[in-house]
C-alpha cells in the first residue's frame, strides 16, 4: 500500500482472534478482517507436535479425507429396532460369572460406589448369591469376571450392568449388517442403573424379564421393526434432546408399538407393559443409545481419521476410542457433573460421572443438541434458551460437519454438530458438553439429580497423540 492510498483510503486492519474489535471497526466503516486463530489450549511440547504433524498439509489431507469417509458412514446408517433378545443368545460369551460394565476396563478396587453396589445387585438376580453381602464377597474375590459394554456391540446407561438374562433390545445399522444391544430402561429414581440394588429394584428387572421384555420382542417380530432415524428427526422438532429429555421420543415409540402390542398380547399385559413405558419419560434413552452404537460401529478402524467412535466413563475413568485408532483406549480422570440436585441432596453427595451413554454425544445429540431442548438446560442447571444455543454452537467448533436429516427449529433448521474431531477439540481446547444423570456416591441409594459434565482434556490430547504416531509410522 502506497502512502498516498494509505492517507486517502486509510488502513487495512487484521485483527488475530479479536472478532469484537473487527465488528466495531466494521460499525465505524473501516476497511478490517479477523483470523480465526486462538492460542493452543496445551502447553504440553508432546501434544504440540502431534497436532502441528497433524495439520501439516499431507496428513491433513489424508485425515479429511477418512473424516469424510467416517462422516458418510454416520449419515448413510440406517438403524432400526427389530428384535429384543436375552443377553446371553446375542452376546458372545455372556454367561455365568460375567457381567458387562458401563465405560473403559475397571478392576473391581478401583469401582466407584454405585458400579459395586449395582453389581452386587446383579449378582444376587443372576442367583449368584444369595444376599448382597455374599455377593460382595465374590466380586472382591475375583469370582467375577468384568468387561466394558463397548467390547461386546453392546451399550448401558450410568453403571451400565449388561448380564446373561437381561432382555437387550436390539438395534440393527441395516446400510452395513451390524447389531448393537442396550438393555430396558427401569425406569427413574432408585434402579440399578444409579446403584440401587434392594429387593424393589431386583423384582422389577425380573418383570422386565418375564413379561416386557417378551412382549416387546413379539411387538417388534410382528411390526418387522421400527425405523428409529425419522423418530429422532421428530423428537429434536418436539424439544428432545435424546439424552436427558426424551418425552417426545418416548411417546413416538409408544404410538409404533401400542396398535401392534394391543393385536398380540392379552388386554391385562398389554396394559401393564404400555402403562410402564408411558409413566417412564427416559425409556427411549436406551434405544437412542443402542442406535448411537449401531451408527458409530462401522466408523472404527478408518485409516487415519479423528473422529471420535466412542465416549464412556464408569464413574472413575473417563475414555474415549477414535476411528483411526481402532479400539484403543485413551483415559482421563472422569470429571465430577454440574446440576440440579433432588430435595434433601446435594454436590457432597454425588458421585463422578458415569455411564455408556455418551454415545449420543458422539451422534450429534445429547448436549450437543441443547439448542433443541430449552427445557432440559434449565432442568440440568445449564441456564435457559440463549444458553442452550449457546452449547450447540460451541459444539459445532469441535465437530466435522452437522447432520442435514437431524435438524433443529431454534437454529433455523441447522443440522446437529456431527463427528467430534480430536484436532479440533485439542486445537481449541473445547471439550465435548454431555448431559448426564447423578448418582449418589454410595451403592444403593440410586439418583441424586441430574447436570452437565464435561470430558477431560486429556483423552484427546492422548489420542492426538497416538494418531500422530500411527499416521508417521506408516
Amino acid at each position: 500500500m502506497s502512502a498516498s492510498d494509505l492517507l486517502n483510503n486509510g488502513p487495512a486492519v487484521i485483527g488475530v482472534g479479536l472478532q469484537g474489535f473487527i465488528d466495531d471497526l466494521h460499525a465505524q466503516g473501516h476497511n478490517a478482517s479477523a483470523i480465526d486463530w486462538r492460542p493452543p489450549a496445551s502447553k504440553d511440547p508432546i501434544v504440540l507436535a502431534a497436532a502441528e504433524a497433524l495439520s501439516s498439509s499431507g496428513t491433513a489431507l489424508l485425515i479429511d479425507n477418512a473424516n469424510q469417509q467416517a462422516i458418510g458412514r454416520m449419515h448413510t446408517a440406517d438403524p432400526v429396532l427389530v428384535n429384543v433378545q436375552r443377553a446371553a443368545d446375542v452376546i458372545d460369551g455372556l454367561g455365568d460369572h460375567k457381567i458387562l460394565h458401563a465405560g473403559p476396563p475397571i478392576e473391581w478396587q478401583r469401582m466407584c460406589g454405585p458400579m459395586q453396589g449395582a453389581i452386587c445387585g446383579a449378582i444376587v438376580l443372576e442367583g449368584w448369591a444369595k444376599n448382597l453381602s455374599a455377593a460382595e464377597k465374590l466380586a472382591a474375590g475375583g469370582k467375577v469376571e468384568f468387561e466394558p459394554n463397548h467390547h461386546h456391540s453392546a451399550v448401558g446407561p450410568m453403571t451400565g450392568m449388561t448380564t446373561q438374562s437381561m432382555p437387550m433390545m436390539v438395534v440393527e445399522n441395516k446400510t452395513f449388517g451390524n447389531k448393537s444391544y442396550c438393555a430396558v430402561n427401569e425406569g427413574l429414581g432408585k434402579v440399578m442403573r444409579f446403584g440401587g440394588n434392594d429387593d424393589s429394584v431386583l423384582d422389577r428387572l425380573r418383570w422386565i424379564e418375564s413379561t416386557l421384555g417378551p412382549l416387546l420382542a413379539e411387538t417388534l417380530l410382528a411390526r418387522e421393526g421400527i425405523g428409529l432415524k425419522n423418530i429422532i428427526a421428530r423428537g429434536l422438532s418436539m424439544g428432545d434432546e435424546m439424552h436427558q429429555r426424551n418425552v417426545a421420543c418416548t411417546s413416538l415409540i409408544m404410538r409404533e408399538l401400542a396398535p401392534t402390542m394391543a393385536r398380540v398380547a392379552d388386554p391385562e399385559t398389554a396394559h401393564e407393559v404400555l402403562q410402564f413405558i408411558a409413566s417412564n419419560d427416559q425409556f427411549f434413552l436406551n434405544i437412542a443409545m443402542a442406535m448411537g452404537k449401531a451408527i458409530m460401529d462401522p466408523v472404527r478402524d478408518i485409516g487415519g481419521s479423528s473422529i471420535v467412535t466412542a465416549m464412556s466413563r464408569n464413574g472413575t475413568d473417563f475414555g474415549i476410542r477414535v476411528s483411526g485408532c481402532g479400539d484403543e483406549w485413551f483415559t482421563a480422570p472422569v470429571e465430577m457433573p454440574r446440576g440440579l440436585y433432588f430435595p434433601g441432596f446435594s454436590e457432597k453427595d454425588a458421585n463422578p460421572d458415569m455411564g455408556d451413554s455418551t454415545i449420543v454425544e458422539t451422534i450429534g445429540l445429547g448436549g450437543f443438541a441443547m439448542a433443541a431442548s430449552p427445557a432440559v438446560a434449565g432442568f440440568v442447571g445449564a441456564g435457559g434458551a440463549a444458553d442452550a444455543v449457546g452449547y450447540t454452537n460451541t459444539m459445532a467448533e469441535i465437530t466435522h460437519s452437522r447432520n442435514p436429516e437431524w435438524t433443529i427449529p431454534a437454529l433455523d433448521f441447522a443440522g446437529v454438530p456431527s463427528g467430534i474431531d480430536i484436532r479440533k477439540v485439542v486445537n481449541s481446547g473445547i471439550t465435548p458438553t454431555i448431559n448426564t444423570g447423578i448418582a449418589h456416591r454410595e451403592p444403593g441409594i440410586g439418583q441424586v439429580g441430574a447436570g452437565v459434565v464435561n470430558a477431560p482434556l486429556a483423552c484427546f490430547e492422548k489420542a492426538c497423540i497416538a494418531l500422530s504416531e500411527r499416521l508417521s509410522s506408516s
